[in-house]
């Protein structure tokens, strides 16, 4: 079977059970393109807003330490309390920029997919040690598709720095002889162009790039026709089985029926199709149907009835509106009390008659 449904075509679009066992799995549609664009675009973002106070942060420290380094001290100690010092100044400087590039990581994954714990791909796979599955690795369509991306991503940004720095080509010459002081803002200025526009150029790869991993994880969780039966036989039980369930609760059911048909106080039939009996005792709030049926089951009704001297009426309207709206164990509509308690009246009136005549 499980040869059968490796070779089926896949053409069916997976349902929604298939796609949370692949999330389970943690098997989702991920570019690494989205993540390295927000990785990207946040080091741009800290580099244009923190890296004049980083370099301020920087600044005064180290250069009082370099000041002041005939002060250091160079045995264990001094040293372990110049690195603790160093330590606490770089978390100050670089926290809060290293934080943001940390979420800019996080939500380079979170915009593709929900958050997934799986230790699926932990597991040892012998199949990851084959060289076949390895040379379809390597010669296949995913990594076709990855020189392909790669190839485009080096020409294309090849092509924007080229278009970014082609202008200020020969300021870039002049540099060498500029004052340090003007050359950190020209290189500054310089490099966010660049970052933008890279920026700009890899967003449109990372979209690209998701839409095609999105549409080979799809194509991967289709599923064939012989798969869509097995989950549905799973998600809503096999017919036969659901079948025999049905006809064991049933058979239950009438057994449970036909032994309470005894403790009847009345029969009323249709005569042939239908059969409704109730119970009914002093102090009872209304009378109560212990059996129905129709047609074969009806028939045991009476047969049963007959057999424990249990008073049969006929009553056309009445059997057919008892069996319509009352169930077993239910106490009878308030509607059909008037004609339930002409019958059992009746009936009640027959049983004192007999008992006068034996006495």
């Amino acid at each position: 079977m499980a040869d059968e449904n490796e070779g089926a075509e896949k053409t069916e679009d997976p349902t929604q059970k298939r796609l949370d066992d692949a999330l389970e799995r943690g098997d989702v549609a991920k570019s690494q393109e989205v993540n390295t664009w927000f990785v990207i675009a946040g080091g741009a973002l800290v580099l244009a807003t923190f890296s004049g106070s980083v370099g301020s942060s920087l600044h005064n420290p180290l250069r009082n330490l370099l000041a002041n380094s005939w002060m250091i001290r160079t045995d264990g100690a001094g040293l372990l309390a110049l690195a603790r010092d160093l330590e606490y100044i770089l978390i100050v400087a670089l926290g809060v920029p290293f934080l943001m590039l940390a979420i800019a990581a996080i939500a380079g994954n979170i915009v593709q997919h929900r958050f997934v714990w799986s230790a699926e791909s932990l597991k040892p796979k012998l199949s990851k040690l084959s060289p076949l599955a390895g040379a379809k690795r390597i010669f296949g369509k995913q990594a076709a598709a990855n020189f392909a991306k790669g190839l485009f991503k080096v020409i294309a940004l090849g092509a924007v720095m080229t278009m970014v720095l082609w202008p200020d080509r020969f300021r870039l010459d002049g540099m060498i002889r500029s004052d340090p002081s003007t050359l950190i803002e020209s290189t500054t200025t310089l490099t966010m162009h660049l970052l933008t526009a890279v920026v700009a150029m890899l967003a449109l790869v990372a979209i690209a790039d998701y839409l095609f991993q999105y549409r080979q994880w799809f194509e991967r969780q289709k599923m064939s026709l012989q798969e869509m039966k097995e989950e549905f036989k799973q998600s809503e039980g096999d017919p036969h089985v659901k079948g025999r369930i049905r006809q064991l609760r049933h058979a239950r059911m009438k057994k449970r029926m036909m032994a309470a048909v005894p403790k009847a106080s009345v029969i009323i039939t249709n005569p042939t199709h239908y059969a409704v009996a109730l119970q009914y005792e002093r102090g009872m709030p209304a009378p109560i149907c212990v059996a129905k049926g129709t047609d074969a089951i009806a028939l045991k009704i009476r047969e049963v009835g007959k057999e424990h001297d249990i008073p049969i009426v006929e009553n056309v309207p009445l059997a057919r509106a008892l069996y319509a709206t009352v169930e077993i164990d239910e106490e009878i509509p308030v509607e059909h009390y008037h004609a339930v308690a002409e019958i059992i009246g009746y009936v009640m009136g027959l049983k004192r008659g007999l008992s006068g005549r034996r006495t």
